[in-house]
């Protein structure tokens, strides 16, 4: 298991490595099912969810797995009505946008908002060899998605909020905090191996405003699991590269980066007895192979001996050629 291996900091026979967004859009055998089938759908049905887990899996040589699910149904537990719509993206029908909704908020169980993807885990983890990833979205990111009702490019009505309700702004962390931590020890008690928390939204705030706003209630988070699971857990964020001294002290078992900064010197900035797993760019991925290779040998020479986890930056690209992917994984088993 060397993907473990390199998550507690020891010597690996090989590099281990996995993709982001490995299961899904680039894979044909995934846009057949998206043919017959809803994102939600696939999502909220666990035979499906498994299966799609597996396609990576049985396709490529990969050193993990994680499990095909998104980091928004959870926001289902605040009551908020999420669609996927085509050409659009994820929508929140209902989302919040005042104090007094922070302060009503009441919450459904758990288990009728996540209960599917607990079952997939428990469907997919006989099947695989390899060690099975679970996840969730960071507080920050899924509060960026219930104030501004889907996807933004500025953040312009969660950040206002942020900055003209503070009291309300903290507890939305708080509650966010709270079923994101009950989240991440369900899914490992059910068989994931390690936890990653996908902040991809934070790197729109300033260092000021990470450390006010943000890093108290991710250190709680990070604390909180730790004492509920010694499984590891992976802190994932873009377009941070301003403050990884302060990422440094959330103190995650691992960390893991974009494209921005170089490997090393990130590497240093995070505490170099760190694992850390990253960071070629996705685009990479759709150049030919001489180029992608020159960028993966740039990656590994910069890469520590031990604690090293190859991945990218973010998530792969819907337009990523499959035998990219699978020239990329033969090249890491040879």
């Amino acid at each position: 298991m060397e993907f473990l291996k390199a998550l507690r900091g020891e010597p690996t026979s090989k590099t281990p490595l996995w993709l982001m967004r490995q299961a899904g859009r680039y894979m044909a055998s995934y846009r057949a099912l998206r043919a017959k089938h809803s994102l939600l759908e696939l999502v909220k049905t666990p035979e499906l969810a498994c299966e799609v887990t597996l396609q990576p899996i049985h396709a490529f040589q990969l050193d993990a797995a994680i499990i095909f699910s998104d980091i928004l149904p959870i926001l289902e537990t605040l009551w908020l009505k999420l669609e996927f719509v085509n050409g659009e993206g994820p929508v929140l029908h209902n989302p919040i946008r005042s104090a007094a909704q922070v302060q009503a908020l009441a919450l459904r169980p758990l288990e009728e908002t996540i209960g599917f993807t607990l079952e997939a885990i428990k469907l997919v983890k006989p099947e695989l060899k390899v060690p099975l990833i679970g996840f969730a979205g960071a507080p920050f990111t899924l509060a960026c998605y219930a104030l501004e009702g889907g996807s933004s490019k500025d953040h312009r009505l969660a950040k206002t909020f942020m900055y003209s309700e503070p009291e309300a702004w903290h507890r939305l962390m708080e509650i966010l905090t709270a079923i994101t931590s009950d989240y991440l020890i369900a899914q490992a008690d059910v068989g994931v191996d390690a936890l990653q928390i996908f902040d991809s939204w934070v790197g729109a705030l300033s260092p000021q405003d990470y450390h006010r706003y943000v890093f108290p209630h991710l250190h709680k988070l990070i604390a909180g699991i730790r004492t509920r699971t010694s499984k590891p857990v992976i802190y994932f964020s873009t377009g941070t590269t301003g403050y990884l001294n302060l990422i440094a002290e959330l103190n995650a078992d691992a960390y893991s980066i974009d494209w921005r900064v170089s490997l090393s010197t990130a590497h240093k900035q995070l505490g170099e007895h760190k694992p850390i797993q990253g960071n070629l760019d996705p685009l990479a991925l759709l150049a030919p192979w001489p180029e992608l290779k020159r960028q993966t040998d740039l990656i590994l020479k910069q890469a520590p001996k031990t604690g090293f986890i190859f991945n990218l930056g973010h998530g792969i690209l819907q337009q990523t050629p499959e035998d990219n992917v699978r020239r990329l994984t033969d090249y890491f088993a040879e």
